[in-house]
């Protein structure tokens, strides 16, 4: 006689049996929260349909990609799984939100989308909302949610590893005798009941504490001292950022921080896009020589019109900016030293386009991290410091070189006047520049 088709450990088996209206759960990475959350949705419809009934069920994600992967990678597969038929569809929610489906046999449906206030009010379903802490708007979402659900049979999942404590997650799962449901496995509880993994490897392949504490062992980190919090880093976070294909021809801005030994050299690279510098391209080594730094740097400059570039001039980085001066000219390459007045005008900067949503970042564990690690404390004379724990991720390279990067858009404004013409389709993107006076290598721009 075979074994069973599917094994659940017991901390999986306690969130499917568990029945209650409002259930939420902290769940670590690598443990399979969307995988059970999905295969108690679809155990629901199949039970449903053999009982002559209907299931309706709504799950949102924190983006389009992310719908997809739970539709694809959790619904569809225990479908499969369960060998039931079903319809896949796919359409068109709104003009801009692209909505997943399956349709059983007997009419029971599993709908999966991004997650934003219009579309958390447009059905009366159950709804699973997964990475709930990453959610924009999550108060927003909320409220427009929960009406939605108030229909009696109507039930509500809530799952999610932490993202610090300014978000609807945090208030939800830290509530007491509101009629919810909780469950929280950390990383060590999840192994302790079977899950198959190497805690030590793990921990060591984070290389980074607060993200290990955080996703793996359900901390609630401290925000009090953090320079950009998670809900500024997550409302600028987007899956088109960090893509250098969707580079969509305008005006680029580059920032670099130099490399130490052990941390990491950086150069991030945005284009203006309206009033909003889109993120095209992170690129982050390691114990390079400054040979291989300067050929990613002009490689840089050879794809992209660059019409800034800021640079960590800072010890080390004083040839590093002389030598992409002489080869990329001084009107398009500026050293910054990283003294106190000027880290704090980076910092500043850089907060104030996370505020205004004036920057889109890659959706990264590693970029979300380092851009979280930097802080903000107060010198014995009161003067401001920014200081950032070194580990193996880095020393917030990432956020510094991405502050550059921002720091040479704001020079740029209001300088240059730039504008495309038409490309032979032959070439890089051209562009005719006025108060620059600069060229590429190639004499196209």
């Amino acid at each position: 006689m075979s074994g069973p088709a599917l094994t659940l450990f017991p901390y999986q088996k306690r969130w499917i049996e568990d029945d209650s209206r409002f259930k939420i759960g902290m769940m670590a990475r690598q443990c399979g929260k969307t995988f059970t959350s999905t295969l108690e949705l679809v155990l629901d419809c199949i039970r449903a349909e053999a009982a002559g009934q209907r299931r309706r069920w709504v799950i949102l994600s924190r983006g389009e990609r992310q719908a997809r992967e739970a539709m694809n990678e959790g619904v569809k597969l225990h479908l499969r799984a369960l060998q039931a038929g079903f319809k896949e569809l796919e359409y068109d929610f709104d003009a801009t939100t692209r909505a997943l489906e399956v349709e059983l046999p007997g009419g029971s449906r599993i709908t999966a989308l991004p997650a934003n206030p219009d579309t958390a009010r447009g059905f009366s379903a159950s709804v699973l909302l997964d990475e709930f802490a990453f959610h924009q708007d999550s108060r927003a979402i909320w409220k427009a949610l929960f009406p939605v659900i108030s229909k009696p049979g109507l039930k509500l999942r809530v799952i999610s590893t932490p993202n610090g404590k300014g978000n609807k997650f945090y208030e939800l799962m830290t509530g007491q005798d509101d009629g919810w449901s909780r469950h929280a496995t950390t990383i060590h509880q999840a192994v302790a009941d079977g899950l198959p993994r190497d805690i030590d490897e793990l921990r060591r392949g984070a290389g980074d504490e607060d993200l290990w504490r955080q996703e793996f062992e359900l901390e609630w980190l401290d925000e009090a001292s953090a320079w950009l919090d998670y809900g500024l880093i997550d409302g600028c976070e987007d899956d088109l950022a960090g893509r250098p294909e969707l580079y969509a021809g305008g005006p680029c801005f580059v920032g670099v921080d130099i490399a130490a030994r052990r941390d990491l050299f950086v150069i991030w690279v945005v284009e203006q896009v309206g009033d909003v510098r889109w993120t095209r391209e992170v690129i982050a080594r390691r114990r390079i020589t400054f040979a291989e730094q300067d050929a990613l740097l002009d490689d840089v400059f050879s794809r992209y019109p660059v019409l800034r570039a800021c640079m960590d001039q800072t010890g080390m980085g004083e040839k590093p900016v002389e030598d992409a001066q002489r080869r990329h000219g001084s009107s398009r390459v500026e050293g910054v030293l990283f003294t106190g007045p000027n880290k704090l005008r980076l910092a500043t900067l850089g907060k104030e386009a996370f505020e205004d949503r004036r920057i889109r970042i890659p959706a990264s564990p590693e970029v979300r991290a380092d851009l979280h690690k930097l802080k903000k404390t107060t010198g014995p004379t009161g003067t401001p410091r920014f200081v950032a724990e070194s580990d193996s991720a880095g020393h917030a390279d990432r956020a510094w070189a991405c502050f550059l990067a921002l720091s040479a858009a704001d020079g740029g404004d209001g300088r240059i006047d730039y504008h495309r013409v038409q490309s032979t389709g032959n070439e890089l993107p051209r562009a005719i520049v006025r108060g620059a006076g600069w060229r590429n290598s190639k004499g196209i721009w």
